[in-house]
C-alpha cells in the first residue's frame, strides 16, 4: 500500500467551518441543527478526499470526530448519485466491532441524513434478527453491522453485500484485537472490488498496516495525532494501592473527587459484576455493561447513563468503544488492561470534542509491569499521586485521593518527564482465552488452542 506522502504532514491549525469542506445545504442544515460549526483535524483533512472518491486509511485518537469524517461525505456521495436501494441490499456498509458502537453510527447516518433522504438500517447479535430482515427486505442506502450478526444474514441470503459501492471499517485495531479478523476478509471477499473503501483505526499495529494493504487501491493516509496518544484535554494520574485495597479507595474517590458522570473499568465480566454488587452496597449508584448482558439490559444501562442523575457505570473493555456519551468526567481504571492500547481506549471515553476530563488509574504489585508497558507506550509517565509502597511492594496504599493539578493535565511537566521516550512494545504473547475471564479462572492465564477457538466464536456469535 502506497500512502500519499504530503498526508504524513503534522496537524495545521484549522481555519473555516464545514461549509468550507464542500458538504451541500443539506448537510450543512442538519449539522447547524445539531450545534456544529467547525470541523475537527480528522473530519478536516478527510471529508475532501472522500468527496473526491480516495481510499483513506484514517488514523486519530478516540473522541475526535471519526464518525462524521466518513458519514458525511459518503451523504453526499449518494445524494450526487441517487439511485433506489435493491432488495435486500445496500450501497454504504460500515461494519463496527461492538453492538454499542454499530448504534451510535447507524444514530449519526440518520441524524446527519434527516435532509437528505437517507435510508439506514442496523444489524448486530444479541437481540432477535425479524426486525433486521425487515429492514433490509427493501434495502437501504446505509447498512451498519458487526461483523458475526452480518455473516449470519448473509448465510441465510437476507443480506446481499455484492453491490456495495462504499465499505467503511471502523476501528479496526479493535476488530483485530475481538478475533473478528477472519469475518471481516470473509465479507470483504464477497464485495466487487470497484468500490471506495475508509479504513479507521486508533492505533497502527502491523496487523492493521497488513489488513489495510488488502483491502485499500492507491489510498490517501491522514493522521491527526501520533500513534496511541490520548487526548490532551485528560488529566491523567496513578494511585499505588494494595489490590485488596482498591475498592475502599474506589469508594472514597467516588465519593469526595468524581462527579458527574463516571465510568470504572474492569478486567473482567466477573469482576465488573462484583464492583457493582459493591459499590451498591456502599450506597453508590451504579449500573455494569460488559458482554454477557442482554441487549436490552445494555441498553437500559447506557440511558440511565445518559440520563440527568447517571449511575457509575461499571464497564468492561468491549465497551471501551462503544461508549459516546456527552459529559464524562472521571474514567477510572479499576485494574489496568493487558493491552497498553487499551488504556488509550478507555481514557478516551473523557475529554471527548474538547472538553476536559480526568483520569485515574489504581496500581497494585501485579499490575507495575502492565504499567511500564502503558508508560512505554505513551512515551512519557503517568503522574503519581503517591509513593510505590517502601519494601514489599504489596504492601500499603494511598493514606488518601488528591485532586490531580493542572499543571498534570494533559502532559506531564518537565520535572516529571525523565529520560528518553520508550519505543512502544510489541503485543507479546497472545492471550485469547484472558479476555473478559473470571480471575481466577485457568482460562485467565492461558487457554489451549481449542478453548480459545471456541472462546472467540461465542464471542463474536453474541456481537
Amino acid at each position: 500500500m502506497t500512502m500519499t506522502p504530503e498526508s504524513l504532514t503534522p496537524d495545521a491549525a484549522l481555519h473555516g467551518s464545514f461549509a468550507d469542506l464542500g458538504l451541500s445545504a443539506q448537510l450543512l442544515k442538519a449539522l447547524s441543527e445539531e450545534g456544529y460549526t467547525t470541523p475537527t483535524p480528522i473530519q478536516a483533512k478527510a471529508i475532501p478526499h472522500v468527496l473526491a472518491g480516495r481510499d483513506l486509511f484514517g488514523c486519530a485518537q478516540t473522541g475526535t470526530g471519526k464518525t462524521a469524517a466518513f458519514a458525511l461525505p459518503l451523504i453526499d456521495r449518494l445524494r450526487a448519485a441517487p439511485r433506489k436501494p435493491e432488495p435486500r441490499r445496500c450501497r454504504v456498509l460500515v461494519l463496527a466491532p461492538t453492538r454499542e458502537l454499530a448504534a451510535q453510527i447507524h444514530e449519526s447516518f440518520l441524524s446527519y441524513g434527516r435532509h437528505s433522504g437517507v435510508r439506514a438500517a442496523v444489524i448486530y447479535g444479541g437481540v432477535g434478527q425479524q426486525r433486521q430482515a425487515r429492514a433490509m427486505m427493501h434495502g437501504v442506502d446505509v447498512l451498519v453491522a458487526t461483523p458475526g450478526r452480518l455473516l449470519d444474514l448473509i448465510g441465510q441470503r437476507l443480506v446481499d453485500i455484492r453491490s456495495v459501492e462504499y465499505l467503511v471499517l471502523d476501528e479496526a485495531d479493535r476488530m483485530l484485537d475481538m478475533g473478528f479478523i477472519h469475518d471481516v476478509r470473509k465479507i470483504v471477499g464477497q464485495m466487487p472490488r470497484d468500490r471506495q473503501t475508509l479504513f479507521f483505526s486508533a492505533t497502527l499495529p502491523a496487523e492493521v498496516r497488513d489488513l489495510a494493504d488488502s483491502m485499500l487501491r492507491n489510498p490517501l493516509e491522514v493522521r491527526t495525532a501520533p500513534r496511541s496518544t490520548p487526548a490532551e484535554t485528560v488529566s491523567q494520574s496513578v494511585v499505588f494501592v494494595a489490590k485488596r485495597e482498591k475498592k475502599a479507595l474506589l469508594v472514597k474517590l467516588l465519593r469526595e473527587e468524581a462527579t458527574g458522570r463516571v465510568i470504572v473499568f474492569a478486567r473482567t465480566k466477573h469482576g465488573a459484576d462484583k464492583l457493582h454488587r459493591d459499590l451498591e452496597k456502599a450506597g453508590i449508584d451504579a449500573a455494569a455493561i460488559h458482554g454477557n448482558k442482554s441487549q436490552a439490559q445494555r441498553e437500559k444501562a447506557l440511558a440511565a447513563f445518559k440520563s440527568p442523575r447517571p449511575p457509575v457505570l461499571v464497564a468492561t473493555d468491549i465497551a471501551a468503544r462503544g461508549i459516546d456519551v456527552d459529559d464524562v468526567a472521571h474514567v477510572v481504571n479499576f485494574e489496568l488492561p493487558h493491552e497498553p492500547e487499551t488504556y488509550v481506549h478507555r481514557i478516551g471515553r473523557t475529554g471527548r470534542a474538547g472538553q476536559t476530563g480526568a483520569a485515574v488509574s489504581f496500581c497494585d504489585a501485579e499490575e507495575r509491569s502492565r504499567l511500564t508497558a502503558i508508560e512505554r507506550l505513551l512515551c512519557r509517565p503517568i503522574p503519581a499521586r503517591n509513593q510505590p509502597p517502601a519494601g514489599d511492594p504489596a504492601a500499603g496504599m494511598a493514606e488518601s485521593v488528591p485532586p490531580a493539578r493542572s499543571s498534570d493535565r494533559g502532559t506531564a511537566s518537565r520535572r516529571q518527564v525523565r529520560g528518553r521516550p520508550g519505543r512502544a512494545p510489541g503485543r507479546g504473547p497472545s492471550r485469547p482465552g484472558a479476555r473478559e475471564q473470571s480471575p481466577g479462572s485457568t482460562a485467565a492465564v492461558a487457554a489451549p488452542p481449542r478453548a480459545a477457538q471456541h472462546a472467540r466464536r461465542k464471542h463474536r456469535r453474541a456481537l
